[in-house]
């Protein structure tokens, strides 16, 4: 089954959420504030997708950062920022089996249906 990951109240989460529904994909969704997230599953998320894709330095989390928290990351420090602000992670992520997928834009929204559903 497909589990996507992400926080509730995302506008990109919540539009993957009802587009998911209404193409009859059955899933799962693993919010990060009310279900968690720890050292097992960002490893994970990291390993497949790597911590360049999925650090969001974009967002108003990343901005609002003091500089010395900015400066120097590598694997290590993002996985501790995106554990401590869950805000940092780029969304959704979707993961099917052992696969995983990162965010959801109009342009791969065939090849998401196609990979859930496959």
């Amino acid at each position: 089954m497909l589990t996507i990951y992400g926080i509730k109240n995302c506008d990109t989460v919540k539009k993957a959420r009802k587009w998911l529904e209404a193409e009859g994909v059955e899933h799962s969704f693993h919010d990060f504030r009310a279900d968690g997230l720890d050292d097992a599953l960002m490893a994970n998320f990291i390993a497949a997708l790597g911590w360049e894709a999925l650090l969001n330095t974009r967002g108003t989390t990343w901005r609002k950062l003091p500089d010395n928290e900015r400066e120097g990351v590598d694997a290590g420090k993002a996985a501790e920022l995106m554990l401590e602000h869950e805000a940092l992670i780029k969304r959704p992520v979707w993961k099917k089996g052992s696969e995983f997928r990162l965010g959801f834009a109009p342009k791969d929204q065939d090849d998401i249906k196609t990979w859930a559903k496959g």
